[in-house]
């Protein structure tokens, strides 16, 4: 099972490739922060998220614009609709059928606002990174939110899984929100890194990326051992074992 992040530019224009979809694990829970959500104006929003003013009322309008039930008519499929440098690196677009079935089986997404979705959980457009301090009724920000469901839903995914092991490709905010000490499984952490002067550097833009074509290797060559995830050499990253421990893999290049 791999994990993933969100982005927070999204596409809702574009076409895609796939008339199959699904429906958020948690949506009635989104229906719950999308009412927090509601209840604030442009200012709020600028204060809350830190963005600038057109951002603001973006948001603002999306907020006031999200409705259930979700139908290819008003929604999309999260995996085409993110954007940002992780969904680069994927390339979504060019996934055949049968890659996006193995992805849906193997590929989840998290979220601030929908915990997390399989790549064709049909989502309406949003911003709510994880690590805003969103006031709502189970407490202060998303993390006392969302509690231990995520994880729980990982676990019972895990457990019917080929293998007990989580591929760990999100960001540190949000895999916060699975509470990684209570996963039922080994968690592998790849790590990117470049050549810089005597060693080696993380460069969050590569890493981002990297992460999008890693969660790709592994989809088109429908990988099952996770020892098969060390073949990894797109765009010049390679395994590096000596900088690598027993749950953090580290590719350089």
């Amino acid at each position: 099972m791999i994990i993933i992040s969100p982005a927070k530019t999204m596409d809702f224009r574009s076409e895609v490739q796939t008339n199959k979809n699904s429906q958020p694990e948690f949506l009635n829970r989104s229906k719950i922060l999308m009412k927090e959500l509601g209840k604030l104006n442009p200012k709020d929003i600028v204060s809350l998220m830190k963005v600038n003013n057109e951002i603001a009322y973006l948001n603002f309008e999306r907020n006031l614009s999200w409705r259930t039930p979700f139908t290819s008519d008003n929604a999309k499929q999260a995996l085409l609709a993110f954007r940002g440098q992780v969904y680069v690196g994927l390339d979504a677009k060019t996934l055949t059928e049968e890659d996006l079935q193995f992805a849906q089986d193997n590929l989840r997404i998290l979220s601030g606002l929908y915990g997390i979705l399989k790549p064709l959980d049909l989502i309406q457009a949003y911003r709510l990174e994880m690590g805003i301090a969103l006031k709502n009724p189970k407490g202060k920000n998303l993390y006392e939110f969302w509690g231990t469901k995520i994880g729980e839903l990982l676990n019972h995914e895990l457990a019917n899984s080929k293998n007990n092991v989580l591929i760990n490709l999100a960001s540190n905010e949000y895999f916060k929100a699975i509470k990684p000490k209570t996963i039922k499984g080994e968690i592998i952490t790849p790590v990117f890194k470049e050549a810089k002067g005597n060693g080696y550097k993380l460069i969050t833009v590569y890493a981002k990326t990297a992460r999008g074509l890693m969660s790709r290797f592994i989809i088109q060559n429908r990988i099952e051992n996770p020892e098969d995830i060390k073949a990894f050499d797109t765009d010049g990253y390679l395994f590096n074992r000596d900088l690598s421990t027993e749950n953090e893999w580290v590719f350089t290049r």
